[in-house]
């Protein structure tokens, strides 16, 4: 009698223990943030980002590991998270606008949009018009008349092949120009770096790029000057005097939006947390000095209305490659 009451004596308070560790457990435990490319690149300073505005605003007691899921520029980890870890809700994954407009053109399988939960865009980056400094365009329509001249004679280049993001703002800007996209002279480089060094040495006449590389570069004395910016305004910082596209008589737009979403079981009431989590953290002066350290613009959406703003981008993104004669989803 007295040994099978020292054994409950002793057993029950391991098992209250092990319910009490298990109904705390929740999306802020122990978190990680898939990074769905090799180390070093654009989804990786995304989850750095969000690492240390998470740690450094104690938003979370854990550290938020990152692992690296390479893979067709988001697509390998998005089949992962869909089909293989649904529900894991203290895994958030990084995207970018690649990975939306890879969507629209049907590069993720059999997946969608619709098939995972999008949680946060914590930023913004924009397309940019990018020559060299002794380049005789001195405006965006100094280059529109001199595609409509002799497209032969101007060569875009871009750190991506046909149908990505650089590829799509190189063929929207010859598309004001006239010329079919696929009729414009374009040379695809490995990354932003290789296409500013052979715009610099005149290997190539015109280089669409992004804002804040260009901002970056040119502190860095990069011999180039940047046209125009595919913003809906005038940008802050180093490319304030830079006038947008649409100031020039080009109606083109080109955000870039980082952010993250959870599998599509995650349930409401983690993903609410999640939400929440970012909101305050979004908030706050600490997480936008971050943000603007790593070139990035203002821009903050989480819940319900960013998932309306990345249907309509892959929407709009699947009507511009359809004209474009690309392949699109379903």
């Amino acid at each position: 009698m007295n040994r099978k009451f020292s054994f409950l004596s002793f057993a029950l308070p391991l098992v209250l223990a092990c319910a009490a560790t298990t109904a705390v457990a929740g999306p802020l435990d122990k978190p990680e943030c898939v990074a769905p490319a090799k180390p070093g690149g654009g989804f990786d300073l995304t989850c750095k980002l969000v690492q240390s505005g998470l740690m450094e605003g104690k938003h979370i007691s854990d550290a938020m590991r990152i692992s690296y899921m390479p893979g067709g520029i988001g697509a390998v980890a998005y089949n992962a998270i869909v089909a293989q870890r649904p529900a894991e809700s203290n895994t958030l994954v990084a995207f970018s606008g690649g990975s939306l407009l890879n969507l629209a053109q049907g590069k993720f399988g059999r997946y969608n949009e619709n098939d995972v939960r999008w949680l946060a865009a914590i930023g913004t980056d924009f397309g940019a018009v990018v020559v060299a400094d002794k380049s005789p365009f001195k405006t965006l329509q100094d280059l529109i008349a001199a595609v409509k001249a002799d497209p032969t004679k101007v060569v875009f280049g871009a750190g991506g092949t046909v149908g990505s993001q650089d590829w799509m703002k190189a063929a929207l800007t010859a598309r004001a120009a006239g010329l079919n996209p696929k009729s414009m002279r374009f040379v695809a480089f490995e990354g932003g770096g290789e296409a500013l060094t052979a715009l610099q040495g005149g290997h190539v006449h015109v280089y669409s790029g992004y804002a804040s590389e260009a901002e970056e570069q040119i502190k860095a004395g990069a011999k180039i000057r940047v046209l125009a910016v595919m913003a809906d305004k005038r940008l802050e910082g180093g490319l304030a005097q830079v006038p947008t596209a649409k100031e020039q008589g080009l109606d083109i737009e080109w955000p870039i939006i980082p952010g993250f979403y959870v599998g599509p079981k995650v349930s409401d009431a983690d993903y609410k947390v999640w939400q929440d989590t970012f909101n305050r953290m979004l908030a706050t002066p600490a997480f936008q000095k971050l943000r603007a350290e790593r070139g990035l613009f203002q821009f903050a959406l989480t819940g319900a209305e960013l998932d309306a703003y990345v249907k309509k981008r892959v929407g709009d993104y699947r009507t511009l490659a359809a004209e474009f004669g690309l392949n699109v989803s379903k």
